[in-house]
């Protein structure tokens, strides 16, 4: 497939590329230059240029937007909620079928869900709370969904709640690391990254509506956060996991100096 990358030099953007690009034809698009191994087609472009985005998607099956910012009150509500708008628009004009956005967890379910319940699910009615980061995503989102009843495009969101490296979460190749502060509800970049090719790949058959939302979450043993879905409709499962650092089995050495710990 053709697909069109929005804000794709961020942070989760090389992670997404290095999921896609041998399956897909990627054009890239940022504010900022591509780091210096991606080799593919790149156009520089922000994703609040309303005529820009429906002009870059043209001739492309899919749109992924992985653009994001968060202090700035006016650039925040330019970059994370106009540039959804630009996107549906530019899948409305191009009839393409299927976009895919992402966000903070909190955008759907926020504060007065997070602090209080468990077995939270990305299907809850939403509520993000008063931070102006889960705002500015929420208003985006619904965009999203109105685009989506009235033309029925399919939208894909994606939830992230924090993202680490490997290394950090004691991987398959990684050594465990005690004593380093971390949030138990961390996600390994590459993980964040092939959930994205999930989300692109997943059968039209496979997703109840025209617009679901997925939690991309390692799996926890309390279920704060219920990844059942991700794992159920995109068959996306975490390849790393926090388990080496919380299971008791793997935190005693064998000297017993579980004083340490």
């Amino acid at each position: 497939m053709k697909i069109l990358i929005l804000g794709g030099n961020g942070m989760l953007g090389p992670w997404a590329v290095k999921a896609l690009q041998d399956r897909h034809d990627i054009l890239l698009t940022d504010i900022n230059d591509p780091y210096p191994e991606y080799k593919g087609e790149f156009q520089k472009l922000s994703v609040d240029d309303v005529d820009g985005v429906v002009k870059a998607a043209e001739g492309m099956d899919m749109i992924v937007n992985l653009s994001v910012l968060r202090p700035h009150r006016k650039i925040a509500f330019d970059v994370n909620t106009m540039g959804n708008y630009a996107m549906m628009l530019a899948a409305r004009e191009h009839r393409i079928k299927r976009v895919i956005t992402t966000g903070p967890h909190y955008q759907k379910v926020g504060q007065q869900y997070e602090e209080w319940d468990f077995d939270l699910t990305p299907d809850m009615p939403p509520a993000p709370g008063t931070r102006l980061y889960a705002h500015t995503k929420a208003l985006g989102q619904e965009i999203c969904r109105v685009f989506s009843e009235r033309h029925g495009i399919q939208v894909i969101t994606l939830l992230y709640y924090n993202m680490k490296h490997s290394w950090n979460l004691g991987g398959p190749e990684a050594p465990v690391v005690y004593h380093e502060d971390m949030v138990p509800f961390s996600t390994a970049w590459q993980d964040c990254g092939t959930a994205v090719q999930a989300a692109v790949e997943v059968p039209e058959e496979r997703l109840a509506s025209k617009n679901e939302s997925f939690f991309i979450f390692p799996d926890l043993p309390h279920r704060k956060f219920d990844n059942e879905k991700t794992r159920r409709v995109l068959g996306w499962k975490p390849r790393y996991q926090v388990e080496r650092l919380w299971n008791k089995d793997s935190r005693n050495p064998e000297s017993n100096l579980t004083e340490a710990f």
